[in-house]
C-alpha cells in the first residue's frame, strides 16, 4: 500500500515517529507522500524525508489556509525549496471555504501558482478542496489535461463531482478514513466508478478511521481503510493494495 497523503512530520509525531514508521511497514505501506503545509514546516518536511529516504517522500507547496495578505511571500519562500532539492509533487495546495472566505481571491492566485509550478517541473499536484470542488474544477479545466495530472486530496463529494474529476482523465481521488464513518455516504457514492481513479490516504494525524474515532491517525491505519474499500468494491484486499498501488504510481510516477 502507498499512503499518499501523510503529515507525520508534524508535532502530533515528535514523541514516537519510529515506532510509528515500524507500525506502518508492518502494516503493509510501502511508502508515505508527506505534502507540506507552509513555511513553517519546511525544515521538519525535509528532517522526516532525509531520516527516511526511499519510504518518505516529501512534496512542497502552500496550504490554503495558510494564504493570508502576505501569500506572495510565502510562495517565493515555497518556490525558492524547489530550486534547492526535488520533490514527488507539488502540495498540498487548493482552496478552503470551509473555516474562511476572507482570501479567497488570493486562495485563487495561490493555486493557479502552484499549478503552474506543477507544470513546469512535470509533477503530479495535490489538491484540498474543502467547500471548494466548483472553485477548484473551473480553475483546473483552464490548464491542458496532457500537462497536469494529480490527486483530490480526501475526496467526500457526490457522484456529479466523481464525474468531473474522471473528466479531467489524468487525477485521481483520495480515499481516506471518511469512507469508515456511520456519517458518510462515500462509500455509496464511489461504489458504482471503476477503482481506476482512487488511491489510498491518511492524512495522518487527522481523519482517523473507525475503529480508531478520537485517537491520532497515523499511516498503519491505512490498512482499514483498505478494508472498507474492498467491501465496498466487492474485490479482495490483494487485488485493492494491487490496483491502488498502480493508481498512485500513475500520478507520482518515481515511487516504486
Amino acid at each position: 500500500m502507498i499512503d499518499t497523503h501523510s503529515h507525520i512530520y508534524l508535532k502530533e509525531f515528535d514523541a514516537d515517529l519510529p515506532d510509528v514508521i515500524l507500525r506502518a511497514k508492518s502494516a503493509g505501506v510501502q511508502a508515505i507522500v508527506l505534502p507540506n503545509v507552509d513555511c513553517t514546516t519546511i525544515e521538519k518536511l525535509h528532517k522526516v524525508e532525509d531520516q527516511y529516504k526511499g519510504y518518505c517522500y516529501a512534496a512542497m507547496g502552500l496550504h490554503p489556509t495558510s494564504v493570508d495578505e502576505n501569500y506572495e511571500k510565502a510562495l517565493s519562500e515555497i518556490k525558492k525549496q524547489f530550486e534547492k532539492r526535488s520533490y514527488i509533487a507539488v502540495g498540498e495546495t487548493g482552496i478552503d471555504l470551509y473555516w474562511d472566505k476572507t482570501f479567497l481571491e488570493q486562495q485563487k492566485k495561490a493555486f493557479r501558482q502552484q499549478i503552474e509550478w506543477a507544470i513546469e517541473y512535470d509533477l503530479p499536484i495535490i489538491i484540498h478542496a474543502r467547500e471548494s470542488f466548483y472553485e477548484i474544477i473551473s480553475i483546473v479545466r483552464e490548464y491542458s489535461s496532457e500537462q497536469l495530472r494529480g490527486i483530490f486530496h480526501s475526496f467526500a463529494g457526490d457522484a456529479e463531482q466523481v464525474h468531473q474529476i474522471i473528466e479531467l482523465r489524468s487525477f485521481k481521488m483520495g480515499i481516506n478514513g471518511i469512507i469508515t464513518m456511520k456519517n458518510s455516504n462515500l462509500s455509496e457514492v464511489i461504489a458504482s466508478f471503476p477503482l481506476d481513479y482512487f488511491v489510498l490516504e491518511t492524512d495522518a494525524p487527522y481523519l482517523t478511521p473507525v475503529p480508531f474515532r478520537g485517537k491520532r491517525n497515523e499511516p498503519a491505519y491505512l490498512r482499514h481503510i483498505l478494508s472498507k474499500m474492498a467491501t465496498v468494491f466487492e474485490c479482495s484486499e490483494e487485488y485493492l493494495i494491487k490496483k491502488t498501488t498502480q493508481n498512485s504510481q500513475e500520478i507520482f510516477k518515481t515511487i516504486i
